[in-house]
């Protein structure tokens, strides 16, 4: 049975900015602030470089994601999802990932600005293994 719930799907699939945790080598914290996509039970993210948050999974691949769902007028407290579960680093597929995901983002007629240079950059795929937060999916 998947962890991620209709609901939650739902929420991933909206276009929400995602706080990607991942640990870095003195134990301490490393937050970014991503876009984020589902594939199946797997949601993904896209980099264009070798940034810190990857190297980071490859030596210790367990990451932890937040998200806010919309606030509702008159709602107590806004609902949001915690995601936790173990990634890979995937060679490739950045570029393309972050075109479909400014569609998402920016506007549908968006065009990602990748350099010629830049290659076609690599993907966090992560296996979600447990969801907290407050919301249906809690």
């Amino acid at each position: 049975m998947s962890v991620i719930g209709p609901e939650l799907r739902a929420l991933l699939e909206s276009g929400p900015l995602a706080h990607v945790v991942t640990i870095n080598p003195d134990g301490g914290p490393q937050v970014t602030v991503v876009w984020i996509a589902v594939d199946g039970d797997d949601v993904l993210t896209a980099h264009m470089g070798m940034y810190r948050k990857l190297r980071n999974l490859q030596r210790d691949p367990r990451i932890a994601i937040s998200l806010q769902a919309p606030r509702q007028p008159g709602e107590f407290m806004t609902q949001y999802a915690v995601l936790y579960g173990t990634a890979t680093v995937e060679e490739g597929g950045g570029a393309e990932l972050l075109q479909r995901l400014g569609r998402v983002y920016v506007s549908p007629d968006f065009d990602f600005p990748v350099r010629p240079d830049s290659g076609e950059g690599y993907v966090i795929r992560t296996r979600v293994e447990r969801v907290a937060g407050h919301g249906p999916w809690a």
